[in-house]
């Protein structure tokens, strides 16, 4: 872990996500109500924060040059445990709030075979049990085993499984192309804001954002062309007519997120164009590298709050 301006940069990093994510997820049932209850989509959205966090801590050692990439896998190490048990917290919350809601039963009442049964015998059930295990697994890797590569190669891993859980069992589970794209959706989306989140958490100096950003904005022009062909092949498979994109709830927040993924896009772009020449010739310092990430990380947490919205619109 870094030093004391290190853990208050983190701090206000993580404060500052839950605020974003919580408003932008009320604005979101907003447009999506009657069709969504709030309590899933906040619980979703604190979810895939976490497990967005999670594979992005994983997997940003990776970007950093060899000698350097130990020093990183150190740096990451907390904010792994961290995310990853928030993460499983959250699923297990998700896991008894679906459970009551396919029951019809208050969650107050919900009884622990009722909520076993339902963790067993539905396909939402076992996808979420799925992804609890997966939030343990790297939890408990990250926490027990010394960062190596073998280690963060079984956490991103497992972190991989976690993520595709939930979409493979949700509105497109019944077509296989539709669930296989947003299961890739779902993939390249956490990988793009994922690692982004976790070089805000890590990275402290120009040194090692002229390092590691190059890396990242190769990462991110794959994730994005990924993320994008796969959320269209999704979008035409769920949607009847291009009326439900304002007619329906779905499609009204579906509408959002597409504005939102292309604001974030064109932004990114910006950086591309800007903050990356400057960062890789030492121009630019961590302050303002970190400003700039948080402007992404902004709109992100916006889109990822959206997209957990839509996840429980019915």
């Amino acid at each position: 872990m870094g030093g004391p301006a290190q853990v208050v940069t983190q701090r206000r990093a993580v404060a500052g996500a839950v605020l974003v994510t919580a408003a932008a997820c009320v604005m979101a049932w907003t447009l999506a109500y009657p069709g969504a209850a709030l309590g899933p989509a906040l619980a979703r959205a604190i979810a895939d924060g976490a497990a967005v966090t999670t594979v992005g801590a994983a997997v940003v050692p990776a970007l950093d040059a060899g000698r350097y990439r130990d020093e990183l896998a150190r740096r990451a190490t907390a904010p792994l445990v961290a995310a990853s048990a928030l993460w499983l917290v959250a699923e297990l919350v998700r896991l008894v709030l679906a459970a009551a809601e396919a029951t019809g039963t208050q969650v107050t009442r919900l009884g622990i075979g009722t909520a076993v049964d339902f963790a067993l015998r539905t396909a939402p059930g076992r996808a979420g049990v799925l992804t609890i295990l997966a939030a343990a697994g790297v939890c408990a890797v990250a926490s027990l085993a010394p960062r190596s590569g073998p280690a963060s190669v079984v956490a991103a891993g497992l972190a991989a499984i976690g993520v595709v859980g939930h979409p493979l069992t949700g509105h497109l589970a019944a077509s296989p192309w539709g669930g296989v794209a947003v299961a890739v959706h779902a993939l390249a989306a956490a990988l793009w804001c994922g690692v982004l989140a976790a070089l805000v958490l890590t990275v402290d100096h120009r040194g090692q954002w002229a390092r590691v950003l190059p890396r990242f904005s190769q990462l991110s022009l794959v994730c994005v062309a990924v993320l994008l062909s796969a959320g269209a092949v999704g979008a035409v498979v769920v949607m009847n007519s291009p009326a439900d994109l304002y007619q329906t709830g779905y499609g009204r927040v579906l509408s959002a997120k597409v504005v939102l993924t292309a604001a974030l896009t064109a932004l990114a772009w910006r950086n591309r164009a800007s903050w990356l020449p400057a960062a890789r010739g030492h121009r630019a310092t961590a302050v303002r590298s970190r400003a700039r990430a948080y402007a992404e990380l902004t709109l992100m947490a916006v889109a990822l709050a959206a997209a957990a919205t839509l996840a429980v619109t019915g």
